[in-house]
C-alpha cells in the first residue's frame, strides 16, 4: 500500500467493500424488522431514552418505524448496486444516524461504527465501477481512486482495535471475570460448549482477546502476515458472531481486510473481468476532503475517547465518557433503583411505580446508568407537571458491575429532577468511591 495519500490505485478494494456494505445495511435494517427488533425498541415502549440533547428525536407512532428500516434496506440495496449512490449514502447515513440518537436502551458499538463508515463512504467514489451510475452515466466510470481512499478505512479500523485493546487492561478482564459472565448458560452449544465454562478458556479469550485487537491491523499491513491475520480475524469474528450474537458486526469487520491487499489481488479474486489499472501518477481528486474533513475526522476520533481522563471518577462506575470509546464488551452493569417522588407543595411522599412504565433493557438501562437516571426524573416530572404539581425526584440505587458487591451510586438527598446534565463533567450527585472501595465525599 502506498504511503503517498494522492498516488493513483485500483479502486477494486472501494468498489468490492461497496457491496458488502450496502448487503451489510440491508440485512441490518430488514433484519431488525423481521426479528422483531424495531417492535421491541420502538412500537412497544411507553418511553424513550433519546441521546441526551436529542429528546427531539422521537419514533414515528403507530408501525412507522417498520416502514421507517424498511426504507433504510431500500437504501442499503440501492448502495450495494450502486444507483443513485450519493443519494443513497447519505439519506442512509441521516436516518441511521436519527435511529442511533433515538434510543440508547439497545446500545451496539456497531451501530456507532456504522455511522462513522456511512460518513466516509459519501465522500468516496465507490461507484465509480461495477454499478447503475456508471452505467447510466459512463462519464464518472473510472478504474482508479487516490489512495487516501483506502487509508481512511484503514486508519478507521487502527483508531477501533486499538483502543479496544488499551481498554482491556482492566482486573475484570485480565482475571477472566467479565469473559466467564458472557459465556455463562451457553455450556449448550454444540462442540465449544464444554469449553465455555472453564476458568482457562476464559482466561485464554481474554488473553487472545487483547493480543487479536491489538495486532491484527499491524499483521494486516504487514505482507508477509496478512493471510496468516486474514485467517485469525475470520475465526475470532466467527466465533464471537456464533456465542455473542452481536448482528452484522463481526462480517462488517471482515470487510475491511479489503484495504490491506494489494488491490490487484483483490480485483483478481473479486472483479476477475475488470481491466487492469496499469497507470501510473498522483490524483488530485479528493485533496481538499482528505486533509480538510478526514484529518480532522481522524484527530476527533482518536481524542474522542480519552475524555473520561477529564472527567471525575473511574468512567467503568460513573459510565462518564463510556459511548462513543470503543469500550467494547467490557463489563456489564446491572442494578437496583427506585424514584421516590416529593409533592413540593404538600409534602407528600410516594414510590413512582416505575415497572408499569418501563421494562426489559430500558429497565436494565434506568437500573445502571446515570444518565438514564437523570431522563427517567425528567419523564417523571414532566409527568407530574401535565397533572399541575410539582415535584422532586429523589433516587435510592445499588449498582454491581460485573458481578461484584452492589454500591450505593445515587446521593439520595439530591432532587434529579431539578439538576442540569452536562456532557463533560462528572455529576456530583454519582458516588465516588476509591481503589479500597471506600465513599469518596
Amino acid at each position: 500500500m502506498s504511503l503517498n495519500p494522492y498516488k493513483k490505485i485500483d479502486n477494486s478494494p472501494l468498489i468490492v467493500f461497496r457491496i458488502l456494505f450496502g448487503c451489510l445495511l440491508a440485512v441490518e435494517s430488514f433484519g431488525s424488522i423481521f426479528t422483531g427488533w424495531v417492535r421491541n425498541v420502538f412500537i412497544e415502549p411507553q418511553l424513550h431514552f433519546q441521546h441526551i440533547g436529542f429528546e427531539w428525536l422521537t419514533p414515528l407512532e403507530g408501525n412507522g418505524m417498520l416502514y421507517y428500516y424498511a426504507i433504510m434496506g431500500v437504501f442499503g440495496l440501492m448502495i450495494m448496486v450502486g444507483y443513485r449512490y450519493r443519494l443513497s449514502i447519505i439519506a442512509f447515513t441521516l436516518m441511521w444516524t436519527a435511529v442511533y440518537l433515538m434510543q440508547k436502551s439497545a446500545y451496539n458499538n456497531h451501530y456507532y461504527l456504522l455511522i462513522l463508515v456511512s460518513f466516509t463512504m459519501i465522500f468516496l467514489p465507490a461507484n465509480r465501477y461495477k454499478s447503475f451510475d456508471s452505467k447510466i452515466n459512463p462519464e464518472i466510470k473510472s478504474l482508479s481512486m487516490p489512495a487516501w481512499c483506502s487509508w481512511i478505512m484503514i486508519l478507521q479500523m487502527a483508531i477501533v482495535y486499538f483502543y479496544a485493546t488499551l481498554h482491556k487492561f482492566y482486573p475484570d478482564w485480565l482475571d477472566g471475570t467479565f469473559v466467564s459472565l458472557i459465556f455463562q448458560g451457553k455450556d449448550h452449544y454444540p462442540i465449544i460448549g464444554k469449553f465455555l465454562s472453564e476458568h482457562w478458556f476464559h482466561i485464554f479469550i481474554s488473553y487472545m482477546g487483547i493480543a487479536f485487537d491489538g495486532l491484527v491491523v499491524p499483521l494486516l499491513l504487514w505482507k508477509r502476515s496478512r493471510n496468516l491475520a486474514l485467517i485469525a480475524a475470520f475465526i475470532f469474528h466467527i466465533f464471537n458472531s456464533i456465542t455473542l450474537h452481536i448482528g452484522i458486526f463481526p462480517y462488517f469487520a471482515l470487510s475491511f481486510a479489503l484495504f490491506f491487499y494489494e488491490p490487484e489481488t483483490i480485483r483478481r479474486i473479486f472483479l476477475k473481468n475488470k481491466p487492469q489499472f496499469t497507470e501510473i501518477g498522483n490524483s488530485d481528486e479528493g485533496k481538499n476532503i482528505w486533509k480538510y474533513i478526514f484529518i480532522p475526522f481522524l484527530v476527533i476520533q482518536t481524542l474522542l475517547p480519552l475524555r473520561h481522563h477529564l472527567i471525575e471518577g473511574d468512567v467503568l462506575w460513573t459510565d462518564e465518557g463510556h459511548r462513543l470509546s470503543w469500550r467494547m464488551m467490557l463489563r456489564s452493569r446491572s442494578g437496583y433503583v427506585a424514584f421516590n417522588v416529593v409533592d413540593k407543595n404538600t409534602g407528600e411522599k410516594h414510590r413512582y411505580k416505575l415497572y408499569k412504565k418501563i421494562k426489559g433493557k430500558q429497565l436494565r438501562l434506568v437500573s445502571a446508568n446515570s444518565d438514564a437516571m437523570w431522563q427517567m426524573a425528567q419523564h417523571i416530572k414532566k409527568e407530574y407537571a401535565e397533572k399541575g404539581k410539582d415535584v422532586a425526584v429523589y433516587v435510592t440505587a445499588l449498582v454491581t458491575i460485573n458481578g461484584h458487591t452492589p454500591k450505593p451510586y445515587v446521593d439520595e438527598t439530591v432532587d434529579l429532577a431539578s439538576v442540569k446534565w452536562d456532557y463533560f463533567k462528572h455529576s456530583p450527585w454519582v458516588i465516588l468511591y476509591d481503589k479500597d472501595g471506600n465513599r469518596v465525599d
